[in-house]
């Protein structure tokens, strides 16, 4: 990523969405040439001078300090996962050459054993481990089960980690039925996501090269690209077209793992006693005998069968 492209386009975005009565500031003259607050105001609401601010939207922000940034993002009235997005874009401009190289080389996409041994005790609630890349790394057989649909989308890449993005964006069709008239938001909240994941670390070359493929072979992931939203993704629910058990409205934690920085556990639950919840048993069910017919299917000797469960 461009760190300072990246830091002048989020910053001149927040600018454009401000008018002078949001900031409490009087609107002299009715022909405004910007959309949104002028430079010199921004300045003025967070107390520094018109150069000096001009100097931080042009994406310089080496040596900027935490109260200035504090200041800023509160004239640009940042919520917390902007104000977060823009920490981290000063974090990585004053990053060193050797920090910045360790960023570049490709984490391996795997989990520790010990991590999936939790995930796979999880047996009433659909878990999956994923990266800020939106990558899936593992799995109960409850979330293999859940994120069937994805699997067997031909936007995923066999030998790679299955990628939600590349699901939402490069199999629309499949998408907008899996989220019903949910898919713009998952589709905004996905490419937050990874707006979010490009601050946090700019020199992923891994993430470059997703929104660099997403970006030519989307329009809508363009789109919503140049809009620089940002998002935690952190609790919420969401309702998933699921084409074995139908609609399923689910709870969702993401919990960080500690030990492994960059990695977070998401886990999906449906209300007690709700047509979910006995949805979400149904579709163990299905999880469980599809298993079952795999295993039955690969054993030596089996004859040829087609496989029950998507691989």
């Amino acid at each position: 990523m461009d760190l300072k492209a990246e830091t002048r386009e989020f910053l001149a975005s927040r600018r454009a969405r401000i008018t002078p009565d949001r900031a409490g500031l009087p609107a002299y003259g009715g022909n405004r040439r910007v959309p949104g607050l002028r430079r010199e105001e921004v300045a003025m609401l967070a107390g520094v001078s018109v150069d000096y601010y001009t100097r931080l939207e042009r994406g310089n922000l080496g040596g900027v300090s935490e109260s200035v940034l504090e200041s800023l993002a509160e004239a640009l009235q940042l919520d917390e996962a902007e104000r977060a997005h823009l920490a981290d874009l000063a974090r990585a401009a004053n990053t060193t050459g050797a920090a910045r190289t360790r960023a570049r080389r490709r984490r391996p996409a795997t989990v520790r054993p010990v991590v999936q041994r939790v995930v796979d005790a999880m047996t009433g609630a659909a878990a999956v481990v994923r990266n800020g890349r939106l990558d899936v790394l593992a799995t109960n057989a409850l979330g293999r089960a859940l994120y069937a649909p994805m699997y067997d989308s031909p936007s995923f890449v066999p030998g790679e980690p299955l990628n939600t993005a590349r699901f939402h964006f490069l199999d629309t069709a499949a998408a907008q039925v899996y989220w019903g008239d949910k898919w713009p938001k998952v589709a905004h909240d996905a490419v937050a996501i990874l707006r979010t994941e490009a601050g946090r670390n700019p020199y992923d070359s891994t993430l470059t090269a997703l929104v660099g493929e997403l970006s030519t072979r989307s329009e809508d992931f363009r789109r919503l690209w140049a809009s620089h939203d940002v998002r935690l993704h952190r609790t919420g629910t969401k309702v998933f077209h699921h084409p074995q058990v139908g609609a399923l409205e689910l709870d969702y934690e993401a919990l960080e793992l500690p030990g492994d920085p960059g990695l977070q556990l998401n886990v999906y639950t449906a209300a007690p006693g709700s047509p979910s919840d006995d949805g979400l048993k149904l579709l163990a069910t299905w999880a469980a005998t599809a298993l079952a017919e795999s295993a039955t299917a690969a054993a030596p000797g089996a004859q040829d069968a087609a496989p029950g469960r998507v691989d």
